[in-house]
């Protein structure tokens, strides 16, 4: 089994994962042992490879190979995350994204081969939630679904507190008000809006189409160019946070809880 996975990872994982294996430093780190992972990939060697990177983490993982085969096995038994492989027989993986977010709201890591930026753009537009490209680090794939993870978890607790805490940034989502150091940051309402929004979904990269629709509304007219000016303005006043705003050449923008 070893060997096979060995075999595999010289195929299609970055080789920074071989030392990473080696030492065990990924094994069993996951912060919520027994959480459930579906992974869709038609590719049965790197579905299994994914499994086995997982369940090393404490995950419970189930495999589909084929993009029919979701929306019934999502209606019998609901995970916490899915990995959706972009190629798929049956229904393509953004068509099948779609379709899932229309009906659920567990997170999407989106897997694709290709190498350009207008997949991954359009992945984040139909509500994937993160996404890597193969050839892909196990290590990464691993780090992004805690990360996504434990994001999910943060925002159900943020959202029965109340506020939310990142850095020296505080956001009291009760009273619409946002501090630094302890000293109120006087924004507009729409600068508001985009630091609830990143701060609620850290290091989830939007693309200023998803920030116009989530922010300004669906049925509001506005450029581009106003995302870009509100950013601006918004990282002015943060200060020694501003770098948290961090732009995703030819994608868009994430905040950045590190």
């Amino acid at each position: 089994m070893q060997s096979r996975f060995s075999l595999l990872e010289n195929r299609f994982v970055k080789n920074c994962d071989k030392s990473v294996k080696s030492t065990g430093i990924m094994k069993n780190q996951s912060g919520n042992p027994g959480q459930k992972v579906l992974v869709v990939d038609d590719e049965e060697d790197i579905a299994e490879l994914i499994r086995f990177h997982l369940e090393e983490n404490g995950y419970q993982v189930d495999t589909c190979q084929n993009g029919l085969e979701v929306l019934p096995k999502l209606e019998k038994n609901t995970p916490d995350l899915i990995i959706l492989d972009l190629m798929l027989p049956g229904i393509g993986g953004m068509d099948l994204c779609k379709k899932i977010k229309e009906k659920y709201s567990m997170p999407i890591i989106m897997v694709t081969a290709k190498s350009g930026e207008t997949e991954a753009v359009l992945g984040l537009e139909l509500g994937a939630d993160d996404y890597v490209r193969k050839p892909f680090s196990t290590r990464e794939l691993i780090a992004r679904v805690r990360s996504v993870l434990r994001r999910v978890k943060e925002e159900e607790q943020n959202e029965f507190e109340g506020n939310i805490t990142i850095g020296n940034i505080f956001l009291n989502l009760k009273a619409h008000k946002a501090f630094i150091n302890n000293f109120e940051v006087d924004l507009t309402l729409i600068e508001y809006k985009i630091l609830n929004l990143f701060m609620t979904n850290p290091g989830v990269a939007f693309t200023r189409d998803k920030l116009l629709d989530r922010v300004w509304g669906k049925d509001i007219y506005v450029t581009d160019r106003a995302v870009d000016v509100n950013i601006k303005r918004l990282r002015d006043k943060l200060g020694d946070e501003k770098e948290r705003l961090e732009t995703i050449r030819g994608i868009g923008y994430r905040f950045n809880e590190a």
